[in-house]
């Protein structure tokens, strides 16, 4: 149980028209009663002059959240200070003279967490929803804070303990009246519960690239324009362009936003034979990311071969046909492809939209997704792993069963933080800023 008051600034740092100062912590109250901020009435903003050891610090709104109606579920209190240096200085080390210490990365959360205010699910959603740079990354991190991955691993569990209370009704009462063969019955709940899991992981990738942003890689030939498409994509002179082959030998990213999506665009060197040491790397680099993008724009000039580009691109890739102000060409046979130019801005908003529509087509679901965060993903492999050696067990020898299935409840249980995660509480929380 947490007995230390904390404080930090829920503000960023710097000059500012306003500096917050929480509070959180058993000696909340007496702190402020020694500011000079007594009685003060619950959720009420009251305008007082906070003072220590006789000296002003300033006129100061105060708030009070008595415990347990709190964000952190303790007796906490927020300063509203003016925004200059000193004084939230002069505050700091008021509050440190009172007893107080500077709260850790994270802590309040952490705290909200310890006292049931909110599940571990929706504590990473509040580190989500702080870095949040678009309006889809900010829609799935409030989707979490309001427990709708929470929600849908709270199914998957009730599902689970149905099955397993079957199972271990048949063990533990074999001398009662309980149906024949009862555990065979949870068969059909734990086929289901599998076809659901893996559903889930399929669709793992979605909640992580919206998080985390969708990779788009630009692949070609040398010469083909990728460069020139890459700043023209990204609005800026972000990578060098010349006339000389083999100019780009390195992988240059840039984050932008399409659609309302975080995108990660990356251009590459152009794919040929090369004796060179350098560029012989910076094409091995470029395959290695191509294979690992979202999205491969395959970019082809007038008189460009097929070449090694089209063993990366896929069928679900686009052929981007550059330097259409010079020459139009016919994309290869059965591709989709979109003509454009650089110099005259001739087919950048049809480019535009389609990669808009490719990511809402990928990134967007009707149901909320299972997994946003690579723990997730990892937590929900061993319990689908775990149920289906459960099913198989079910089959010959019911009463084995039931370790299977409690293995998967304590795997679906490790996401929300319903049991056994001290060991992954450091990890989740050491991301979040000070003040949270």
């Amino acid at each position: 149980m947490t007995t230390s008051t904390v404080f930090a600034l829920a503000t960023p740092a710097g000059r500012g028209a306003i500096a917050i100062l929480r509070l959180s912590g058993p000696d909340t109250d007496v702190t402020l009663d020694a500011l000079g901020a007594p009685n003060l009435k619950p959720r009420l903003a009251s305008l007082r002059t906070l003072r220590h050891e006789g000296r002003v610090i300033d006129q100061a709104l105060v708030l009070r959240f008595p415990a347990p109606n709190s964000y952190t579920g303790e007796d906490c209190a927020e300063l509203h200070l003016h925004g200059g240096r000193a004084v939230v200085e002069a505050a700091s080390q008021a509050l440190i003279a009172l007893g107080l210490r500077p709260a850790e990365p994270g802590e309040f959360t952490r705290r909200a967490f310890e006292n049931g205010r909110m599940d571990l699910a929706q504590a990473e959603a509040v580190a989500d929803l702080i870095d949040a740079e678009t309006t889809a990354q900010a829609s799935q991190a409030l989707g979490q804070l309001d427990g709708a991955l929470s929600q849908t691993y709270a199914g998957f569990r009730r599902t689970l303990l149905t099955a397993l209370a079957l199972v271990e009704a048949e063990i533990d009462f074999p001398d009662e009246e309980v149906p024949d063969n009862l555990a065979q019955t949870a068969g059909p709940l734990l086929d289901g519960l599998i076809m659901a899991l893996n559903e889930a992981l399929a669709d793992a990738a979605r909640g992580e690239r919206v998080r985390q942003g969708y990779r788009i890689v630009l692949i070609g030939e040398t010469n083909a324009g990728k460069s020139s498409l890459f700043n023209a994509l990204v609005s800026r002179e972000a990578a060098i362009v010349t006339p000389i082959a083999g100019t780009t030998r390195d992988v240059l990213d840039a984050e932008l936003i399409i659609g309302g999506y975080a995108v990660t665009l990356s251009d590459t060197a152009g794919l040929r034979a090369s004796d060179d040491i350098v560029e012989a790397e910076g094409i091995r680099r470029a395959q290695a990311r191509a294979q690992s993008a979202d999205l491969r724009l395959w970019i082809r000039a007038p008189g460009d071969p097929d070449g090694a580009a089209a063993g990366f691109a896929t069928a679900e890739d686009l052929v981007v046909l550059t330097k259409a102000d010079v020459a139009r060409v016919a994309p290869p046979e059965g591709r989709e492809a979109i003509a454009v130019s650089t110099t005259t801005g001739a087919g950048m908003d049809r480019l535009h939209d389609w990669i808009a529509a490719r990511l809402a087509r990928d990134l967007s679901g009707a149901d909320f997704p299972a997994v946003t965060r690579e723990r997730h993903r990892l937590r929900l492999a061993e319990a689908l792993a775990s149920v289906e050696a459960g099913r198989r067990a079910l089959d010959l020898a019911p009463e084995m069963a039931g370790d299977d299935l409690r293995r998967a409840g304590d795997a679906l249980s490790r996401v929300t933080g319903s049991i056994g995660v001290e060991d992954i509480l450091g990890e989740v929380f050491s991301t979040f800023c000070i003040g949270k």
